[in-house]
């Protein structure tokens, strides 16, 4: 008789993506974003243009949102067989999402009450020298998204044989989205100004603040729902529930009478679920019930054995 050691049914809680590449470009556009922070607030200070500091410290926001996606980065993968962890650290890049969200929800604030005062108590704006800055500050976003979006498309849109989506990294999405926040305050100040210096309309610049706070406050809100779902345990799609029903009931007469499924990475799923049938199998035999089910990383199984004809309902 074979006998099997007790490492032979342990398994690593290891949930992690490969998150190098991202890693990599999230330091870049870092880097770029501070370059443009100190531009913008020494060039506001030169010109005298409250305007042009504002974005400036508006952008440093931006800066610290990216210090904590690398540290989740960072943290996620040192940590990742620290055994105080239950399931891993495949979940900290959903949380890393989840304060970068709020980052991003606290710069509209700011940008949508900044707004406000400047249509109260309209300032001067140095046009030319607000719209060369916005211009440069522009080029620097849209290179930035470039370097994101080469990893951020990938994981959002590519599909696999089971038309389900790749790992979804709300780090990175989160990076991404305070680069496109960035990029959208840019556009929409370079209009205002060029509106503004040339027809007079002032009140203009103050007004795109205002849609540029609710767009991103948009954003903010669909991040922080997606992630906080993901963080309570909840979030799971119901065509995976009902897989993981069927592939376990469509085999003798199994039924399945309690079950839990949950996140234990941005789209790595865990599931515990209770079997009562008249015909008991070992667990491995359920779990390979569940070998097809997209994303299913680990599952605990209890088996009931129904000694009456009437305990499983037809």
């Amino acid at each position: 008789m074979h006998i099997h050691s007790i490492d032979t049914w342990r398994h690593s809680h290891n949930f992690l993506a490969d998150t190098e590449q991202a890693e990599k470009n999230t330091v870049r556009v870092m880097l770029l974003t501070a370059g443009m922070m100190v531009v913008e607030i020494v060039a506001g200070m030169v010109f005298g243009s409250m305007a042009l500091l504002a974005d400036g410290w508006h952008m440093a926001t931006h800066v610290a949102a990216f210090g904590i996606a690398l540290f989740v980065y960072r943290y996620a993968r040192r940590q990742a067989d620290n055994p105080q962890f239950t399931f891993g650290t495949g979940k900290v890049s959903v949380l890393g999402g989840f304060a970068s969200a709020v980052a991003l929800a606290v710069v509209a604030l700011v940008m949508a009450l900044e707004s406000m005062m400047r249509m109260v108590r309209p300032e001067a704006i140095h046009f030319n020298e607000a719209i060369g800055v916005a211009v440069a500050g522009l080029l620097v976003n849209l290179v930035s998204g470039f370097l994101l979006h080469e990893h951020h498309g990938h994981d959002d849109h590519g599909h696999d044989q089971h038309g389900s989506k790749h790992h979804h990294d709300h780090n990175l999405r989160a990076a991404y989205l305070h680069v496109l926040a960035d990029a959208l305050t840019s556009v929409l100040a370079i209009f205002a100004l060029l509106v503004g210096k040339y027809a007079g309309w002032v009140w203009l610049d103050p007004a795109m603040g205002v849609v540029g706070a609710a767009v991103i406050g948009r954003w903010s809100y669909v991040l922080l729902r997606d992630t906080g779902k993901i963080l309570l345990d909840g979030g799971v799609d119901e065509q995976t529930l009902t897989a993981i029903r069927r592939a376990i009931e469509e085999d003798a007469d199994n039924r399945v009478t309690d079950l839990h499924v949950w996140h234990v990475g941005p789209d790595t799923y865990a599931a515990g679920l209770a079997v009562v049938t008249h015909s008991p199998q070992n667990p491995d035999y359920y779990k390979n019930l569940l070998r097809q089910i997209p994303h299913l990383a680990h599952v605990l199984i209890e088996v009931n054995p129904c000694q009456g004809a009437s305990c499983i309902s037809s």
